[in-house]
């Protein structure tokens, strides 16, 4: 009998939510950032094993928003866990209990959903602090599971897959067997490009940056793709083209890397960067951008 579950993870900004993701995939469908809120969208990642489904959905981090952006952000976040089956609550072994994991317990605790904790980043730890960060988290609330795990190394990811097993419902699927995510591919595209910026850019902007796809063609051995790259300062601006267009360069060469491995064909890769201040206090720029409230 076929059974599938909606799973919901969520944590504080970059515990490796999206790593963890991407690990259970086998692909990248998330974008991977050492800055935290790297993620501002729910994705969806489907993962099929014999006759189970697991949809997973990587939620944004959540946080105290600063803006219109960020207030988006934890509302997504929010309404993720409002409609899964299950919770896989992603904590850092190395820190503690922040008002982030206790918001997202007490949620738990009055909704009654099924939770397990997923211990990462064991590979900079010793077996003491996972004992004292499973202690921790027991004493306040009762998890289905511990679970001690590196997202960035793959380990414990199997086992952390069986116990989330129980927590299927026998159904049929909601997606075919080959497929692992519902992201539109001009979605995943924007994102890879704005991976490469955070990455590129490293601490210069690392947030005031939104990528539009305003051309997507695919012609069989090649895809064509036109981004605008959109930041808040003509400062922004310069850093993000870089001396002779060398920053805007490299951040094509990386994201182009990635896109021919992602649809498996040659990538064109147009870049352009555009100025609009302060697009994330604004509701309507926000939305333009692609974070929409779809309640």
């Amino acid at each position: 009998m076929k059974k599938t579950g909606f799973i919901a993870i969520v944590g504080r900004p970059n515990v490796g939510k999206s790593t963890l993701m991407n690990s259970i995939l086998g692909e990248k469908v998330a974008i991977v950032s050492s800055k935290p809120q790297t993620t501002r969208n729910r994705i969806t990642g489907i993962h099929t094993r014999g006759e189970e489904q697991f949809v997973f959905l990587d939620t944004p981090g959540m946080h105290s928003p600063k803006n219109t952006l960020g207030e988006y952000m934890v509302k997504e976040a929010d309404s993720t866990m409002r409609d899964a089956d299950a919770v896989v609550l992603v904590v850092d072994v190395t820190k503690d209990i922040s008002t982030v994991e206790e918001n997202v317990i007490s949620y738990l605790k009055k909704s009654g959903i099924p939770a397990l904790i997923a211990i990462n980043k064991i590979d900079t730890c010793n077996r003491e602090q996972i004992a004292e960060t499973i202690k921790k988290y027991a004493d306040k609330h009762s998890f289905e599971a511990f679970v001690p795990i590196s997202a960035r190394s793959g380990k414990n990811v199997g086992e952390l897959l069986d116990e989330c097993s129980k927590f299927l419902s026998e159904s049929e699927w909601f997606f075919p067997d080959d497929m692992v995510t519902d992201q539109p591919e001009r979605q995943i595209a924007a994102e890879i490009i704005r991976e490469k910026i955070l990455r590129t850019l490293n601490k210069e902007i690392p947030h005031g940056t939104a990528v539009v796809i305003e051309e997507f063609k695919d012609e069989g051995s090649l895809i064509s793709i036109r981004a605008e790259i959109f930041c808040e300062k003509v400062s922004h601006k310069g850093i993000i083209v870089g001396k002779n267009g060398a920053a805007l360069k490299l951040i094509g060469s990386y994201a182009r890397d990635d896109l021919e491995k992602l649809f498996g064909t040659k990538v064109y890769l147009n870049l352009w960067v555009k100025v609009k201040e302060n697009w994330r206090e604004s509701a309507r720029t926000v939305g333009n951008f692609g974070y929409r409230d779809e309640e």
